[in-house]
């Protein structure tokens, strides 16, 4: 699984209805609407790298009322429960 996370500007007088759009695209998980530069960031989520050409540019891009995009791609994933997790081992006695 390919995760990448994409920093949105769009119209101020649109956003909820932008994210709407945007978080019902097949292969976005979550659209968090967000203080900063950007109004918008959305969680993408696709099996191959060639989805995300199909996902970003090709949808999200095209919402009427997105100014424009920035992709970051993840390489690893570090959460809470990983490291609670990674931490544990050896410990059960």
């Amino acid at each position: 699984m390919i995760t990448s996370i994409v920093l949105i500007k769009t119209s101020t007088d649109s956003i909820p209805e932008v994210a709407e759009q945007i978080a019902a695209l097949e292969g976005v998980s979550e659209v968090y609407s967000v203080t900063g530069a950007h109004n918008l960031i959305a969680m993408v989520r696709v099996a191959r790298h060639d989805d995300l050409a199909d996902v970003i540019p090709g949808r999200i891009s095209k919402v009427p009322g997105v100014v424009s995009t920035e992709t970051h791609i993840a390489f690893r994933t570090y959460s809470q429960h990983d490291l609670e997790a990674a931490f544990a081992i050896g410990l059960e006695g």
